[in-house]
C-alpha cells in the first residue's frame, strides 16, 4: 500500500475517522443481529454491546482519574464523612484490599486504613458519618431519602416528596432538600419585576388594535385535547468526522417515536416506535389506531408544522373524523409545551438511562413499559402529584389517603405537608421503604412503605 505524501501530519485526523468508521460498522453489524432469528446471534449482539459499553465507561474513568492525579494530594478536593463510608461499603462489596480501594479513589492505603479504624467513631466530628438528619423526624425517615435517592438518581426533591406522598409519607419538598444537600445553593433572585411568560412579545404590543388575538385551546375533560410530536432516540451518537459530520436519522443509528398525550390527564394516549422518520400516512394510521384502542375521538389536536401534519391529507383526516387540528406557532416558545414536557421526560428517565436496543421488539418494549409506568405510578408535579391515569379516570388520588406519621408525640389534627390528608393509624409508626421495579427496568422504581414493629 502506497501512503500519499505528508500522510504523518494526518496521522491524529485518521485516528478520529477510523474510531468513527469502526463505530459506524459495528452499529450496523449489532442492528443486523438483534433482529436476527437466531436466538443466540440476538444474545451475542446483546452481550457485545454490554461489553463494549463497560469498556468505554472504564475509559471514561481512566481519562478522569488521569486528570485528578496531575493535581497534587493536598490539592485534592476531599471527601465527605458520608462519602467516605461509601467508599468502605464499595471496598467491603467488591472485595478490596486497601491498596486497591485506595489506588480507585486516588487515595493513600494509610488513609483507608485510618477511615476503617475509626469507623464507630461517635459525635458530630467523626470522621465516617451516615447521613445526618436536620429536623426532629426520627433517623429512619432520612434514611428513606436518601435511599430513594441513591435507587433513583434522577429524581429531583419535589418529585421525591410526591413519590413519598404517594406512599403514605408526607414530607414537604424543602425538608427533602435539606435532608439531601445540608446547605442548599440559594438561586440568585433577578432584579427587576417578574416578567411573566404569558404576556405577548414586544411585537404583538406594539401591533396596537389592529393585531389579531391569539386563539388558545384549553382542555376542559378528558379527551378534548390531544397533543401529538415526533423525536429521535439515538441508540449512540450522530457525530461522524466528515461531511455532513452526522450519521443518518434512521436505523441503525437512531429509532424515532411518535407519541399522542391528552392535555387534560398529561395522559400517554399512544405511542409508536419507526425505524426511520414516518410519513403523513404513518402518523395518521398511529392516531387511528390510538383512536380505536382508547374508544375516545378529541375535539382538538395540537402539533407543530411539520410535513407529516402541515398538509392536505392530515386536515381532511381530522376533518373526516370531526376532530379541529390547532398548529403551535413556529418559533414561539411553549406553543406545543405539554408534549415536548412528556418528551424531554421521556429521554431523561428511560432512554438516556440504559442502552437503546436495537431490536425492534425490545425497543416497542421498552417504550410500552415507559408509557405505562409514567400513566400509573409516576406523579405529575402539574397535577399535586396526582398521576395521569387518576386523572384520566378521575380514581381518588393516592397521595390524599391516610399518611403514616413518624413523629410520635405529633398532634393528629395538625397540618401536614400537602397536600393534607389524615393520619393512619397511631403516630410513631416506623416505615420501611420497599422498592420494585416495572418490568424488571431499573429505571421505573415503583415507591411504597409498609409499617415495620
Amino acid at each position: 500500500m502506497i501512503l500519499p505524501a505528508g500522510w504523518p501530519r494526518r496521522a491524529r485526523s485518521a485516528v478520529v475517522h477510523v474510531a468513527s468508521l469502526a463505530h459506524l460498522a459495528i452499529v450496523h453489524a449489532r442492528g443486523w443481529a438483534a433482529n436476527s432469528v437466531n436466538a443466540r446471534v440476538r444474545l451475542a449482539a446483546r452481550n457485545d454491546q454490554l461489553q463494549e459499553e463497560v469498556a468505554l465507561l472504564r475509559e471514561e474513568l481512566h481519562i478522569k482519574d488521569a486528570r485528578m492525579a496531575n493535581i497534587l494530594p493536598a490539592r485534592r478536593p476531599r471527601y465527605r464523612p458520608h462519602q467516605r463510608l461509601a467508599i468502605l461499603q464499595l471496598k467491603a462489596t467488591r472485595g478490596w484490599s486497601a491498596a486497591q480501594a485506595a489506588r480507585a479513589f486516588l487515595l493513600e492505603p494509610a488513609t483507608i486504613a485510618a477511615w476503617t479504624r475509626r469507623l464507630d467513631e461517635e459525635g458530630p466530628d467523626a470522621l465516617v458519618q451516615l447521613p445526618r438528619p436536620v429536623n426532629r423526624f426520627p433517623d429512619f425517615v432520612g434514611q428513606v431519602v436518601t435511599s430513594l435517592k441513591t435507587l433513583c438518581p434522577r429524581m429531583g426533591k419535589v418529585k421525591i416528596a410526591q413519590v413519598l406522598a404517594r406512599a403514605g409519607l408526607h414530607l414537604s419538598a424543602s425538608t427533602v432538600a435539606r435532608r439531601l444537600k445540608a446547605a442548599p445553593a440559594k438561586r440568585p433572585t433577578p432584579k427587576g419585576p417578574p416578567q411573566s411568560s404569558q404576556q405577548p412579545p414586544a411585537a404583538d404590543a406594539k401591533a396596537g388594535p389592529a393585531a389579531k388575538p391569539r386563539r388558545v385551546v384549553t382542555a376542559r375533560r378528558p379527551n378534548h385535547v390531544w397533543h401529538v410530536d415526533m423525536t429521535v432516540v439515538p441508540t449512540g451518537g450522530f457525530w461522524a468526522p466528515w461531511l455532513p459530520f452526522a450519521l443518518p436519522q434512521c436505523w441503525p443509528f437512531c429509532w424515532w417515536v411518535v407519541a399522542a398525550i391528552d392535555h387534560f390527564s398529561r395522559r400517554v394516549m399512544g405511542a409508536a416506535v419507526f425505524a426511520k422518520q414516518p410519513t403523513g400516512p404513518q402518523v395518521r394510521a398511529f392516531l387511528a389506531r390510538t383512536i380505536r384502542r382508547n374508544q375516545a375521538t378529541p375535539k382538538y389536536v395540537v402539533c407543530d408544522k411539520g410535513a407529516q401534519f402541515w398538509c392536505n391529507g392530515f386536515k381532511r383526516w381530522c376533518r373526516r373524523r370531526g376532530i379541529r387540528p390547532r398548529f403551535g406557532a413556529v418559533g414561539r416558545h411553549g406553543s406545543v409545551a405539554v408534549i415536548e414536557r412528556f418528551i424531554r421526560s421521556f429521554k431523561n428517565e428511560a432512554t438516556r438511562r440504559i442502552l437503546v436496543p436495537l431490536s425492534d421488539a425490545a425497543m416497542r418494549k421498552a417504550v410500552s413499559s415507559y408509557v405505562f409506568w409514567y400513566n400509573h405510578y409516576r406523579p405529575n408535579t402539574a397535577m399535586g402529584g396526582r398521576t395521569p391515569e387518576e386523572r384520566y379516570r378521575r380514581i381518588p388520588a393516592a397521595c390524599r389517603r391516610p399518611r403514616f406519621e413518624p413523629r410520635p408525640r405529633w398532634p393528629r389534627g395538625s397540618p401536614c405537608a400537602a397536600p393534607a390528608a389524615k393520619v393512619r393509624g397511631d403516630p410513631g409508626a416506623r416505615v420501611e421503604l420497599v422498592v420494585t421495579w416495572h418490568d424488571g427496568q431499573k429505571h421505573l422504581p415503583v415507591v411504597t412503605l409498609k409499617r415495620v414493629a
